[in-house]
This record gives structure tokens, sequence and C-alpha cells, in this order.
């Protein structure tokens, strides 16, 4: 008997393992690592809003604010200091609940290099309100002479002065413990005071003996202040000059120069022969007698103290005047004039 062998062969239906349960599965083993994962990228990204998003915000914020100079008083000013009060406005876009702490700022010509500081201020804590009115009253040392008298004669002689307020404080936002670093700098455009532009004198007297201090002239003058800063200047002297002569000196006592127009009495001992001289000249001679006198700032005296930085500021420019002198000696002492032969 012969054994015959036969090969069976066992066919098993191999059914692929669903995916889902391997992720179910890996997920249940790992739970742990990617609960740990989540943590870091929820503190990463606090991270990065706290440190990185809500400073530049901030920042953002305070960059897109306006900052307007209603007004500037100097007062009280003497050799090495004053006080000095300013009123402004802050607006920005929307109110935000955040608190700006207390900072030193800075005030410098934006257009001079290097650009040097010619006050500080001490600017009060603000909040975060649409609009808010900021006013500031401090004793101010003048720490830089040269930079002081130089804002004091570009506010004088141009139409208008960029100026810039500059500090470094914090703010706080509401929610948040942290304070975050930021740089407040606003610059401001002031309108200037155009070398007094408008100066007239309209009403005047000429004497033919000069009084125990040695005048002969006197009168009221019309001095326009177009920009927002007051100035107590004090006693001030100018040198006068009549058609490129000098004929003498000219003095404006207790001057405090508001915005707008002001007046203030004026004095003079003025060299009679070169009034006389001019008088019989065209076309002064056929115009009533109405002479351009130039002044140019020479001493500035304040209860005692010599102010170079106004005396140097409006000494830097000469201011035309016109006085109708021809006027006021046909009314005061009637005589009269008339023009010199060969005019």
């Amino acid at each position: 008997m012969s054994d015959e062998f036969k090969a069976t062969t066992t066919e098993q239906e191999i059914r692929p393992q669903k995916k889902g349960g391997k992720v179910k599965r890996h997920c249940l083993r790992f739970w742990w690592a990617y609960l740990i994962a989540f943590i870091i990228v929820v503190v990463l990204a606090v991270v990065l809003i706290i440190f990185v998003a809500v400073p530049k915000i901030a920042q953002h914020k305070v960059d897109s604010a306006e900052l307007q100079i209603d007004s500037i008083v100097a007062s009280n000013t003497q050799e090495g200091n004053f006080t000095m009060a300013v009123n402004s406005t802050i607006r920005i876009g929307s109110s935000t609940a955040a608190t700006i702490e207390g900072f030193e700022g800075v005030m410098y010509l934006e257009d001079f290099e290097p650009k040097t500081p010619f006050a500080r201020l001490m600017f009060p804590e603000t909040t975060g309100d649409k609009l808010q009115v900021v006013n500031i009253s401090q004793f101010t040392p003048i720490e830089d002479l040269e930079a002081f008298t130089r804002f004091n004669t570009w506010l004088l002689l141009n139409e208008s002065i960029r100026v810039t307020v500059e500090g470094d404080t914090k703010i706080h936002v509401k929610g948040l413990s942290k304070a975050y670093g930021i740089n407040f700098k606003k610059i401001v455009t002031m309108q200037g005071l155009k070398n007094f532009e408008g100066t007239s004198v309209p009403y005047s007297t000429v004497s033919l003996e000069r009084d125990e201090n040695g005048d002969n002239f006197h009168g009221i003058v019309t001095v326009p202040n177009r920009s927002v800063v007051t100035f107590e200047i004090g006693n001030a002297s100018f040198t006068t000059y009549l058609l490129q002569k000098e004929v003498g000196m000219t003095y404006m006592d207790n001057m405090v120069l508001r915005p707008g127009d002001n007046n203030f009495t004026l004095h003079a001992n003025i060299s009679q022969n070169a009034v006389l001289d001019a008088l019989q000249l065209k076309p002064f001679c056929e115009n009533g007698g109405l002479l351009p006198f130039e002044l140019t700032g020479k001493d500035v005296v304040n209860h005692g103290h010599n102010l170079t930085y106004y005396s140097h500021a409006l000494g830097a420019g000469n201011q035309t005047v016109e006085i109708p002198i021809g006027f006021d000696l046909k009314r005061d002492n009637n005589i009269t004039f008339s023009c010199k032969a060969g005019q």
C-alpha cells in the first residue's frame, strides 16, 4: 500500500486594521505628551501676546495719538530759570483701558542738529481716554542757555517752527500686571512771531526838548504775537536806526507779551538832526513825514536780571516800525517841512 501525500492549503482572510484604531491607541498611549505640547503652545502664545503683541499695540496707540500745545507761559523769568506753564490736549482715535505713567519729557527744535533740549517737563500720569487735557506748571532751570536762546530766536523770527516733545515711560494695560516700556515722541508745529510783522505806533508825541531821562519821543506801540506763547520780558532797550544809520535808543518797559495784539508804552532819545534831515527827503517830505525806524534788541532786564536769552533773540533781526514824525511835529510844535531843493 502506497502512501499518497496531499498538500493542503489553508487560506485565511487578513482584514486590514482600521487607521482610526491605531490613532486612538496611540493617543491613549501618549496622551501625556500631547497635553504637554498643548500647554507649551498655549504658554508660548500667551508669552508672545504679553511680551510682543501687547507692547507693539501699546506703542502704536501712543504713536497714533495727537498732541496739541494750546498755550505756553514763561513767567518769573530770571537769568538761570523761569516758571513754565504748558496747557496741552492729547487726542487718540478711540479710548483704551490703559494708564501711562508720569514721565520726564524734553523739548527740542526738530529741525536743528544736534537735537539739544531747551526745556524739561514733568508730564503727569494720563489715561487712555479719547480726549485729555494735560496742564503743567513748574519751576524750570535753564540747563542749556544756547539751546534756549536758539528756541526764542527761531520762534521770534520764523512764521512757524517744529518742536519735538519726547520721553520714555511705561504703560499699564488693564488686566495685565506687567508694565510695558514705551517712547512718547510728538512733533508739534508752533506758530512763530514772524519778527513782529505788523508792529505799529498808533499814538506818538515829539518834543524839541529832552526830559529828565534824556527822552524826546513818547508813544504807544502795538506789538502782534501770532504764537501761543506768553513771554514775561520786562524792560527792553532797542538800538534805533533811520535810513541805515544809528539815531538813538528806544525803550519799552514792563513787557509781558501775550498772544494777540499787545500795547506797550515806549520812550526814546532820538537824534533830532537825523530826523529833521530825513523829513526833507523824498518820499518822506511828500507823505506827511512817515519815517521807517528799525529797532534791534540790545538789552532785556527783568527785576534786575539780565535776560540774554531774550536780548539776543531780539537782536537777531530788525523790527521795522513806521512812525508819523512829521505829523507829530506839526501837531505838537506847528513845524512843517518841505522837500530839499533837487529832491
